[in-house]
């Protein structure tokens, strides 16, 4: 049986009549950036946040970027950022001129460690970038009354985490500011690149939406320097098709974790993910860690069953950021991890068959 890791034919299959029918009413409309369709997944996805505004922007990256340049933060900055993480998360910081300060996660959930962060502060730390990794939320009480505490921002990294709660609140409105990817992957993405910017604060936003285009309201009047980064009428018209169904995917998402969760417990070498009880996850990765995480890949490969790694590298160890000169050993159990775990599958189309058939893989196997 092949078992893909991720099938992103089936969301355009189910959801087939309504998404030809929005991508006729953009042709149709003949108005291709910054017009209707964005404005209203905007005021749309701003509601599903609980937050009061939305800006849509190119990807995820950009919007992470435009939230730092937006705060002022800069030159001569530091930002704390995790240790654990896909590289953009230090790439947004860097963009904007400023340094990232990596804080090593929590061992159980992979998150950011809270108890390390005040720790990694100094003068020039202007702001927290939390990651909600693989679509958890980060301990955000905690982090806030830290940040609280020494004036700073905070922002989310909601990129995995669509839907995700934090004691009932929806992860993109529980900081300053979040930055999201509607990258084909994940759990809302477009056909293409796409992302956006949610916030409270009406400055902020405002701020956000001239940066996006030029640093400009009126065409040729241009405020600031400003960039070129806009969500596209045709992606935020395919969003649209697909915000109203998140939930119901995510709970699909829950469900294959649940079973994982309560099969997979029988391999004592396998640690399975952790969830607080104040998290309400959705499951973007289904990440399990292994001493020998390549014995299990082989497995589940000869029996056509599809894996991935995330992330192989971490930033600090990166070509990217050789220049800084860290070395092996500097974050050691980012290190660790990233040597040890591997994705299996978890995506809303999975069915009953593909989940059974990776469950029996592990337990005959591992």
């Amino acid at each position: 049986m092949k078992v893909s890791f991720l099938n992103l034919k089936a969301p355009y299959l189910e959801l087939k009549e309504e998404l030809d029918a929005a991508y006729q009413r953009v042709m149709e409309s003949g108005w291709y950036i910054l017009g209707g369709e964005v404005e209203a997944f905007e005021s749309e996805f701003a509601a599903y946040c609980q937050t009061k505004y939305c800006i849509g922007v190119g990807n995820g990256l950009d919007a992470l970027h435009l939230i730092l340049r937006a705060m002022g933060i800069g030159e001569g900055d530091e930002v704390i950022v995790p240790a654990n993480t896909y590289i953009a998360t230090w790439l947004a910081v860097s963009y904007a001129g400023a340094k990232p300060v990596p804080v090593e996660p929590d061992e159980r959930s992979y998150n950011i460690n809270s108890s390390l962060i005040e720790a990694a502060i100094t003068e020039n730390t202007k702001a927290i970038l939390v990651v909600h990794l693989y679509g958890q939320p980060a301990d955000m009480d905690a982090i806030n009354t830290i940040a609280y505490r020494y004036n700073l921002k905070v922002i989310e990294d909601a990129a995995q985490a669509h839907g995700a709660k934090y004691k009932g609140r929806r992860a993109g409105s529980l900081g300053d500011a979040a930055g999201f990817s509607f990258y084909p992957t994940k759990n809302l993405g477009a056909m293409g690149d796409g992302g956006a910017v949610t916030t409270n604060d009406s400055d902020l936003a405002d701020k956000i939406r001239l940066l996006r285009n030029y640093g400009s309201r009126v065409k040729y009047e241009n405020e600031i320097q400003g960039y070129n980064s806009r969500l596209d009428e045709l992606q935020a018209a395919f969003l649209r098709v697909k915000l109203p169904k998140l939930d119901q995917w995510n709970a699909r998402r829950t469900q294959v974790a649940k079973q994982y969760l309560e099969k997979l417990i029988k391999i004592s070498s396998l640690t399975l993910p952790f969830v607080p009880n104040w998290a309400e996850p959705v499951w973007h990765l289904f990440v399990v860690r292994h001493p020998k995480r390549y014995t299990i890949e082989d497995y589940l490969n000869q029996a056509g069953v599809n894996t991935l790694i995330h992330y192989p590298i971490p930033p600090h160890l990166s070509g990217a950021y050789a220049t800084n000169k860290w070395e092996a050993s500097d974050f050691p159990l980012s290190e660790q991890l990233s040597k040890e775990v591997i994705s299996i599958p978890i995506g809303p189309h999975l069915n009953s068959q593909h989940i059974q058939a990776v469950i029996k893989i592990l337990l005959e196997n591992i």
